[in-house]
């Protein structure tokens, strides 16, 4: 796959979840991001925001298998990785596959199970792979968790502990809409009756996972200069000296940052990354990554305004 194909693939998954969902265009580009450049997505937003919608329209429209967990406080790690049952008749185990053989799996209100639930996903997300009574069992090469939670503020959540925050790529906020999308989801959404599927907007998919597995290969060729690595590595070093943060981001933060540039410059219809690349994606990247030390926490600072005071401080490469 060429890379203007890529550009048009992503397009045409653009164009179909938006038959469903009344703006969020930032938040459809972030998943489209993470599904190129093999990454995992935190939404985070108030109920009645479409986050599941947009995650269901999605895997509709790429042509990917979906699966949903509905988190709970009472969820254990076997519904949903499975388990091997005990079958009287045959006086044998048989494997029980969980929802996460998928390829798109929406983890709904992920904060309101407690961390030993949470923590079945952390394998998953980083190898792609499950253990199962000791026996490793791979998920597809595009297995991808978007992931949705309700603000921290809320009652009766479980906040994500640091090593499983760090293998989503990106945070996503999700707000509400301007006045003028609100118009149009009462006036489209409005006029129907309970939750409807993406089908029923008319969502088609465009692709599949052998064409997403293609653009994914184009990805990994858009060429990364030193100058741009260089700017990268400067970034996440500065996160790691700035006064007003306890803890900076890793190296991996680094590597994954490159690649989301990768598929970003991609959708763009560039073989080559350039630093606007990577300082629209880094305030996504960074701000579940990164923990403010006490003293800039009793001023008001937020993780947003230091990661915009680092990009701002470092030169970018002209």
């Amino acid at each position: 796959m060429t890379i203007e194909e890529v550009a048009a693939l992503a397009g045409e998954i653009r164009a179909e979840v938006a038959r469903a969902v009344v703006g969020q265009d930032a938040t459809v580009e972030t998943i489209l991001v993470a599904l190129l450049s093999g990454g995992h997505v935190l939404l985070e937003g108030p109920p009645g925001t479409a986050k599941t919608l947009i995650a269901h329209s999605f895997a509709r429209a790429s042509g990917l298998a979906f699966g949903r967990i509905q988190f709970t406080p009472d969820l254990m790690p076997g519904d949903i990785i499975g388990a091997n049952l005990f079958n009287f008749q045959t006086s044998s185990f048989t494997l029980t596959r969980g929802p996460i053989f998928t390829d798109l799996l929406l983890a709904d209100e992920i904060n309101r199970t407690p961390p030993k639930t949470q923590a079945a996903l952390l394998e998953a997300m980083q190898e792609r792979t499950v253990t199962i009574d000791g026996d490793s069992l791979p998920l597809g090469p595009r297995f991808t968790v978007v992931a949705t939670q309700n603000p921290i503020e809320q009652q009766g959540v479980y906040p994500l502990p640091e090593a499983q925050l760090d293998r989503f790529l990106f945070k996503q906020i999700v707000d509400y809409p301007s006045e003028a999308e609100e118009r149009r989801i009462i006036a489209t959404h409005g006029a129907r009756d309970g939750a409807m599927e993406p089908e029923t907007w008319g969502v088609e998919p465009r692709a599949d996972a052998a064409r997403i597995g293609a653009a994914v290969e184009a990805v990994a060729g858009v060429r990364l200069a030193e100058e741009v690595v260089a700017y990268v590595a400067a970034l996440i070093r500065a996160t790691r000296d700035h006064a007003d943060l306890q803890s900076g981001a890793s190296p991996r933060a680094g590597a994954m940052l490159a690649g989301a540039a990768r598929a970003r410059a991609a959708m763009d219809g560039r073989d080559f990354v350039i630093p606007d690349d990577v300082k629209a994606l880094a305030p996504a990247l960074l701000r579940h990554r990164l923990i403010l030390a006490p003293a800039a926490e009793i001023e008001g600072r937020a993780i947003e305004d230091v990661v915009a005071d680092i990009i701002a401080t470092i030169e970018a490469p002209r």
